[in-house]
């Protein structure tokens, strides 16, 4: 029910793709040369020392030799917020990196007395915000509200929260419980399965790409050995090609790629990062599940 996330002598600083690409394009420069990362930190006498830098979809992530304290942080964000060709306003504070946790709050009404309305979600959380419950409980993103079943008055709230990897946050508020109106609700565990993490160099879902063992890269609409963005120059289907029987010209770069695949993980009729995949869907897509519950919202 909480993710594993990053590792505790990693530190993430939120930044734009742009900004990340430019860091990025001299990163040994940052952490092999005289003047960088790791004489900024030596430079106030400390046994931290970065190993090296890589990207995400969360920004750049710093991993070091042991856990960063807040002054080691407090260098390393004057040193990227004084590179050179970056635009700073872009950039936020460096960040030790969190966990997310899952939880499911039982016993919601879903429909209002007296009214026959469904249960607004700006009440539900000014509610969770205002109880003593979830004092000091830091909500990752919007909650779900869905019916139990489409004849039931019942609903279940699903939230995120921001916690440790040792769940100490989830600990604190499960098999808790509050009133909203007249009902008492319940809080449980819930397994984290708000979307799965797909590789994005072989397209298998279950980890990230910069623990992906596969040699090379895997295109996403072909499965051909080359990366997605140069599928009209390598893709047999795209690329031009005039011995065979019934010559083809090359599809254009600012046309989409026409032809229909089948998906490395289902063998389906759509791409590998496609949501209406069994695979996604298996994996409690929010989007996929509001379709097939009516009243979920």
């Amino acid at each position: 029910m909480t993710t594993k996330g990053l590792l505790c002598k990693q530190i993430i600083v939120p930044i734009d793709s742009n900004n990340s690409k430019k860091f990025l394009f001299l990163s040994s420069k940052h952490v092999i040369n005289l003047i960088n990362l790791n004489c900024a930190l030596k430079g106030i006498k400390s046994e931290v020392f970065v190993n090296f830098i890589r990207s995400d979809y969360r920004g750049l992530i710093i991993v070091s030799n042991k856990v960063m304290s807040p002054s080691n942080i407090s260098i390393i964000n004057n040193y990227i917020k004084n590179t050179n060709n970056l635009d700073v306003n872009d950039v936020q504070d460096a960040q030790l990196p969190q966990s997310e946790s899952y939880l499911n709050i039982l016993g919601i009404p879903y429909l209002i007395k007296n009214t026959n309305t469904p249960i607004n979600l700006n009440v539900l959380k000014g509610i969770i915000k205002a109880t003593h419950v979830f004092n000091d409980i830091k909500i990752t993103s919007k909650p779900y509200v869905c019916r139990v079943s489409p004849k039931s008055n019942m609903a279940i709230m699903l939230i995120d929260i921001w916690d440790s990897q040792n769940s100490l946050s989830a600990k604190k508020v499960i098999n808790q419980s509050f009133n909203i109106e007249s009902f008492i609700t319940t809080v449980r565990d819930a397994n984290m399965n708000s979307g799965a993490t797909q590789c994005k160099n072989c397209w298998k879902w279950g980890y990230m790409m910069f623990v992906c063992h596969f040699q090379g890269s895997q295109c996403v609409k072909c499965n051909g050995p080359h990366k997605t963005e140069h599928h009209h120059h390598f893709g047999w289907c795209c690329k031009a090609n005039f011995k065979i029987n019934l010559p083809h010209l090359e599809t254009k770069q600012s046309k989409p790629c026409p032809h229909t695949f089948k998906c490395i993980n289902y063998k389906g009729d759509h791409q590998a990062n496609s949501n209406t995949c069994p695979f996604w869907c298996h994996c409690f897509n929010k989007e996929w599940y509001s379709k097939k519950i009516p009243g979920a919202s």
